[in-house]
């Protein structure tokens, strides 16, 4: 062991530099604060505000002090022992300036030194210290060599979450070290390393707490690797039993079906699995349902499923086979009835339609009593129609928190308002909707109303936190009636929807500027709490672009991207406007 205290008065001036900048920038900016409100000219139709929550911030003095050590790192912090102790010495630990910063400070200036490429060996060398509890060396896997792993297995005892994603440098006996010498994790991240059956065996064997473990693209983990993680053959006993969540994407196909035997016997080995991500899963839940069990050629030296699925006290003609499975992904919709009778406590699920609809009964099929979060997608060429949908939302109606549709046919104008105005308590929607392709585009074209009718949802979506609307136009083109009745909607939901802090418009067609004079025009302040907006390839002015910047709302990015309205011109306005009321807004546009 090592007490590195050398240069202790000058890191002591470095630390009071870093407060009195701190104080002084705080003291600057309040002073600032009333008499820019004062001198700030207003642009039209602004609403004068007592509060600017756009402007930029005061940051934290935390986050000052954090910012003057990534700068001086090299030149005052880890200056010693770079040039005296570094290369010379192999010291197990380090007293130095930074035994005394709080964890969660310690991985956040880690994250800021590797943002700045100001992360060096050295740095990390005096940053692995026994009282960190999350570690994620993700930012910086070029330095994490077989050495730094070391010194996180010898220091760093106390982890109970470690990010390894893309750390190929470590090697397996190193990753194998840090599993036996970390048995407190709960949070495990292995993905894009050099995990093999070694490593998983150490794994499963000494990680109990494991609550969560990413194995994803990991090229050297195998069927029978993954078997490890469910149970261990020189102790003849099942492990990891607290885990919940397992990543596996990406992994090597085995041709002769070692890989769907294998996510099966996980599904059953593992009594608190919610969520096990392989494009495998629907087959395995299909085969342990349809209990062909014994044509899995079992692996040797772990349980077959038959003693498996006794376990769990299931039976041919017996009491039935269930998981505690809460999501399920990338689920085929002739195979629903499988997974709606093997999984009945799902709360997040995404489904893959085909062109036409299945047998009858398949849309209930999608009502799990706990169903909270979907993601419908149409791999047919042609789509489904977005009407449709509708029966099943009405059924879901309030438990719906999360619904995302891709691919479906806007057919019926109206269908998306009647589809929102279903799901009252929704937090996140997103949808890609086509036009239909049978439709005659020299029909009337109705009249524009002055100002759009805010009632088409009236109730509203109190909870809405994201929305993204895209409209693909490459398989058709969406009529004027359609417009109209879009932008209705989008005015009725903007209006009604005051948690609303993230929007994306893409690719609409229709002229947006006078949704959004409805909207900020409206009482109650919508889009108050609205913090990104995305109107790439969109139908919008610079004058939508003057009113959001005379708003009070929250924005903190813009994309106008490709907007034909929005001109060089306009955008070097918009980023002096920005620069002379030192808004807190970052413009994108091209």
């Amino acid at each position: 062991m090592i007490f590195f205290l050398a240069k202790a008065e000058t890191h002591r001036i470095a630390i009071d530099t870093a407060s009195s900048a701190a104080r002084e920038t705080v003291t600057t900016a309040t002073d600032r604060k009333a008499k820019d409100a004062a001198d700030q000219p207003r642009l039209p139709g602004s609403r004068r505000s007592s509060q600017m929550p756009r402007r930029k911030e005061v940051p934290a003095l935390s986050s000052l002090c954090l910012q003057s050590l990534a700068q001086h790192m090299q030149s005052i912090w880890v200056k010693d022992y770079s040039e005296n102790y570094l290369d010379e010495y192999q010291f197990r630990f380090v007293m130095g300036p930074f035994n005394d910063l709080a964890g969660s400070l310690v991985q956040d200036l880690i994250r800021l030194l590797a943002e700045s490429r100001r992360l060096t060996r050295a740095a990390l060398h005096l940053l692995l210290l026994p009282h960190l509890r999350e570690l994620s060396l993700q930012p910086c896997p070029s330095l994490t060599s077989n050495a730094i792993g070391q010194l996180v297995t010898l220091r760093c005892k106390n982890l109970s979450s470690l990010d390894l994603h893309g750390c190929s440098r470590l090697s397996v006996d190193v990753l194998v070290d840090l599993a036996e010498g970390l048995p407190q994790l709960s949070r495990l991240g292995l993905a894009e390393t050099q995990a093999n059956v070694q490593v998983l065996s150490a794994v499963g064997s000494c990680c109990q707490r494991l609550q969560e473990l990413d194995v994803s693209h990991c090229k050297k983990v195998s069927p029978r690797a993954l078997r490890y993680l469910g149970y261990d053959p020189l102790a003849q006993s099942l492990c990891c039993p607290m885990l919940r969540i397992l990543l596996a994407r990406g992994l090597e196909p085995s041709g002769d079906g070692g890989m769907v035997a294998a996510l099966a016997f996980l599904l059953l080995a593992l009594p608190r699995l919610e969520f096990l991500a392989h494009s495998a899963v629907p087959d395995a839940l299909h085969l342990l349902h349809g209990w062909q069990l014994h044509s899995t050629g079992d692996a040797e030296g772990f349980p077959s499923l038959e003693e498996l699925t006794q376990g769990r006290g299931a039976a041919p003609g017996g009491p039935q086979l269930t998981l505690p499975l809460r999501r399920v992904e990338e689920v085929e919709e002739p195979a629903l009835a499988t997974i709606h009778a093997i999984c009945p406590q799902v709360e997040e699920a995404g489904v893959w339609l085909g062109d036409n609809p299945g047998p009858a009964g398949g849309w209930e099929l999608l009502c799990w009593g706990h169903l909270a979060r979907l993601t419908l997608g149409c791999a047919g060429r042609e789509g489904r129609v977005l009407a449709e949908v509708l029966p099943l939302a009405q059924s879901l109606g309030p438990r719906l928190q999360t619904l995302a549709l891709h691919g479906f046919c806007c057919r019926d104008e109206l269908s998306l308002a009647a589809l929102l105005a279903s799901c009252p308590n929704l937090q996140a929607f997103s949808t890609e909707l086509h036009p239909p392709t049978d439709t005659d585009p020299d029909g009337e074209i109705p009249d524009e109303p002055s100002r759009w009718d805010t009632n088409l949802l009236p109730r509203g979506l109190p909870q809405l936190q994201s929305f993204s609307l895209t409209l693909v136009s490459t398989t058709g083109t969406f009529l004027a009636r359609h417009g109209l009745a879009l932008r209705a909607t989008l005015a009725s939901l903007l209006c009604h929807a005051p948690r609303l802090r993230t929007l994306r418009l893409l690719s609409v067609p229709f002229p947006l500027d006078s949704v959004f004079e409805t909207v900020l025009a409206a009482p109650g302040s919508p889009l108050l709490e609205l913090q990104e907006l995305s109107l790439a390839e969109s139908w919008v002015s610079s004058r939508t672009v003057w009113l959001l910047l005379a708003s009070d709302s929250c924005l903190r990015r813009l994309d106008l991207s490709h907007c034909r309205d929005i001109h060089r011109r306009d955008y070097d306005s918009f980023l002096q406007a920005v620069r002379k009321q030192r808004l807190d807004l970052d413009i994108t546009w091209e």
